[in-house]
């Protein structure tokens, strides 16, 4: 089956409303205590868990950002991309996690999301991809 569904080319900066089977992915913390940023949104609009700090959650998923170096987000990104590309039922939204109240910038976290670039389920913010494409 085609999808007839238009989709943007990058992660829309002000996310208010998905249609079904389209998924919010936002920087969380371990605890789940989703207080502020697109983890707010997430809660307010999206499904997110309060206490759920990975994974699918409603309409959105967590990717944890807040409990270390680069090297403490890889695995969660990695467990995204794979949950991404098992399930091509969902659209993802990624909006630009690690890049707001934990401090990293597109620079550093961008090239974490390399392999989601192959995935036509997958959408990134714009300063992600002007970055994975100058790797």
């Amino acid at each position: 089956m085609k999808d007839s569904v238009e989709r943007p080319t990058f992660t829309p900066e002000n996310i208010t409303v998905l249609s079904a089977g389209e998924i919010f992915v936002f920087g969380s913390n371990l605890g789940g205590n989703h207080d502020g940023g697109a983890a707010r949104i997430a809660l307010n609009k999206f499904g997110a868990i309060y206490g759920q700090g990975v994974g699918l959650q409603g309409q959105s998923y967590g990717i944890p950002t807040m409990q270390g170096g680069i090297e403490t987000i890889a695995p969660y990104v990695d467990q995204f991309i794979d949950f991404a590309a098992a399930h091509s039922e969902y659209f993802f939204y990624v909006t630009r996690v690690g890049c707001g109240i934990a401090g990293f910038t597109d620079k550093q976290i961008a090239p974490l999301f390399k392999e989601a670039l192959s995935l036509k389920n997958v959408c990134l913010p714009e300063s992600f991809v002007r970055v994975l494409s100058r790797l």
